[in-house]
């Protein structure tokens, strides 16, 4: 009976003192949620009380000139469409071409920034470091240089995404390649194989589906990238859309959200399907 005591005496304690754990901790971050509310000056009131812009705003976006529902009269929800599918052509265009341009280049520097690949350290972190400044600094900010310096139009947005693209994809690679059994890699260095066919034959073997998978990813993250970076004048839908906001063009708003959500719906289904088919492909090989 003693020992029983003991036991659940001491269970009692274990369960108080992490109960007082949990405590602390939601205290803590409480009072660093009320900070970050304080210093972003969040104002529940005034969201409150504003609330009813928002919905109105949404509300209006699917009324047509006429104050009918855009549904209604799809013709003239839509009398831009083909004006807007040459936009979203050039869109889609930015962001392939930045895609693949970003990923080429992050694929060259990822083995450089892998660790396990790159014996200097000082070379391995000056690409790390390379990689980290690409993808911190935001489309939106490159893209606002490159024009400019380019001028209006799609230039200066395929360089936005592609720089930004090769910070990521580079970072998404890197980290695939450390996580590589590195047996086979040994095995063709000892056979007297240059770094360069330790990468062609040992790595990339392991690697390559992944690496598809995560650029395939990245192109639907493009796409809405590169219709963002069209409202500072880098081209595509993105002006057009702005202009809508603008000048109070509620529908042609509404319009060209919904294209844009079915472009990326479509892109995500299509890409969903070519990753999944190429990595059961992997698992029957």
């Amino acid at each position: 009976m003693l020992e029983a005591g003991m036991l659940e005496a001491t269970y009692a304690s274990a369960v108080s003192a992490r109960r007082m754990r949990s405590i602390q901790g939601a205290a803590v971050l409480i009072i660093a949620i009320g900070l970050a509310c304080w210093a972003a000056e969040v104002r529940p009131l005034t969201l409150i009380s504003k609330i009813g812009n928002f919905t109105s705003y949404i509300d209006r976006m699917f009324q047509l000139e006429s104050g009918a529902r855009v549904w209604t009269d799809p013709a003239e929800w839509f009398w831009g469409l083909w004006k807007w599918l040459g936009l979203l052509r050039d869109t889609l265009l930015m962001a392939y071409v930045g895609t693949l341009a970003g990923a080429f280049i992050g694929f060259l520097f990822c083995f450089a920034a892998s660790s396990n690949l790159m014996k200097s350290k000082w070379v391995c972190q000056g690409f790390k470091r390379l990689l980290e400044f690409n993808r911190t600094v935001p489309e939106l900010v490159f893209a606002l240089l490159f024009v400019y310096a380019f001028g209006l139009g799609p230039v200066p947005g395929v360089i936005a995404i592609a720089i930004h693209t090769i910070g990521a994809m580079g970072k998404l690679f890197a980290e695939v390649v450390e996580n590589i059994d590195m047996k086979p890699v040994e095995g063709i260095a000892a056979s007297g194989g240059t770094w360069v066919q330790q990468i062609r034959f040992a790595v990339l073997p392991q690697v390559q589906t992944n690496f598809i998978s995560y650029t395939l990813l990245r192109f639907e993250v493009n796409v809405r990238a590169a219709a963002v970076i069209g409202f500072v004048g880098a081209g595509g839908i993105g002006d057009e859309l702005l202009t809508s906001i603008r000048r109070f063009y509620y529908s042609d708003v509404s319009a060209i959200i919904v294209m844009l959500i079915l472009t990326v719906m479509v892109i995500d289904y299509c890409t969903e399907k070519l990753r999944h088919r190429l990595l059961g492909g992997e698992v029957h090989a």
